[in-house]
């Protein structure tokens, strides 16, 4: 069984450090970073997890030989108050990550055990348990607000948003471009039925054709690259199939692929969103483009970028789409995260409702 290399480096003759306790802490988020390394956690992950030790460190002004479960419980009541609460699913991952951590320092393989006890004369333990930390016990932790848009208000958004461009454009302002690219960017995000980064993250190359569809050429697919991960991997991979309910979107698309984009000179830039200074568009930035067009348009505040997902889900399932279908194109691995984004309007619903009626009280051959 090997030891970590920091407490080897910590063991070495002549080295005392200034700040003994802070140093031990130290290396301990290094192996438990490594580790995860090891386990092939994207860098992203790694950090955020590694600031979130640190975050309840600070807290309980104490290191991890001293902790107790109360700290946890003290943290996270913090967590929950304040201007800022968090989300109830946001607090679970800093308890994930607290278990892991301290499952981490406490393996007696690493040597930290050993360690503390020699140095401090005390030994970390597991502070996390089912009684103080939250459960994942439903599905959707989301705030009950988050809805997908009617077709009303996507009309109404994107109204707000073409007309953004006009305005600008007879006003002689500087910007008119830069919101003619903003339109079609949420406009694909809802008709392919994208998240944040993966929409952000398309390049022109990712524009495809599909055989079944030859009539609409390199636009007959996106090749997304930046799909969501799981549990910290590389980001997955899938081609989203485009329909032809939103042939609308397909040729706003082509149009600015062919005349707007090569307006901003992105020369090399592969991106097919580029801004003036040659970069990408950030997720900040389209975050608050969706929130100032959302409030123009007299939408509720608690819709999100992410409502524009919900949205095409939702209305694949009314149009008819096979739930497998629609999961493979929004790219779930599993049909019930699709069943949590589909919220059917009544409208659907009573005409499902009265089909069943007509089958069960007109069957085939009859007369009303």
């Amino acid at each position: 069984m090997g030891e970590d290399a920091e407490v080897l480096l910590l063991r070495q003759p002549g080295i005392v450090p200034l700040h003994e306790d802070a140093a031990v802490f130290g290396g301990m988020l290094d192996g438990f970073s490594r580790q995860q390394v090891s386990r092939g956690l994207a860098t992203q992950t790694i950090q955020m997890r590694r600031w979130q030790v640190e975050r309840f460190q600070r807290f309980a002004d104490s290191y991890p030989w001293e902790w107790l479960p109360g700290d946890v419980e003290d943290f996270t009541t913090s967590l929950f108050s304040g201007p800022r609460p968090l989300s109830r699913s946001t607090v679970r991952i800093y308890h994930l990550t607290l278990r892991a951590f301290c499952d981490f320092v406490t393996d007696q393989r690493y040597g930290w055990v050993a360690e503390c006890r020699s140095r401090f004369g005390s030994v970390p333990t597991q502070v996390c348990f089912e009684w103080n930390t939250v459960a994942h016990t439903v599905d959707f932790e989301g705030t009950p607000g988050r809805r997908p848009l009617d077709y009303d208000e996507l009309d109404a958004l994107f109204a707000v948003a073409d007309a953004r461009v006009e305005t600008l454009r007879q006003q002689g302002r500087k910007g008119a471009l830069a919101a003619l690219r903003d339109a079609q960017l949420l406009k694909t995000t809802y008709a392919w039925g994208l998240r944040r980064r993966e929409v952000l993250g398309l390049d022109v190359v990712d524009l495809r054709t599909n055989a079944k569809t030859p009539q609409w050429g390199r636009f007959g697919l996106l090749h997304v690259r930046h799909g969501k991960s799981s549990k910290g991997s590389i980001p997955k991979r899938r081609s989203v199939l485009s329909l032809p309910e939103f042939e609308w979107a397909i040729d706003g698309l082509r149009l600015y692929v062919e005349q707007v984009r090569e307006k901003f000179n992105p020369g090399n830039h592969l991106g097919l969103w580029p801004t003036e200074r040659g970069t990408r568009v950030g997720d900040r930035y389209l975050d608050r483009r969706f929130a100032q067009l959302r409030d123009e348009a007299g939408l509720p505040s608690e819709l999100t970028l992410h409502s524009l997902r919900h949205s095409y889900v939702t209305h694949l399932i009314e149009l008819g789409y096979a739930e497998q279908f629609v999961q493979a194109q929004v790219g779930h691995a599993y049909a019930s995260t699709t069943a949590i984004y589909t919220s059917v309007t009544d409208d659907y619903r009573n005409r499902v409702l009265a089909a069943a009626i007509d089958k069960f009280y007109f069957p085939e051959g009859s007369t009303r």
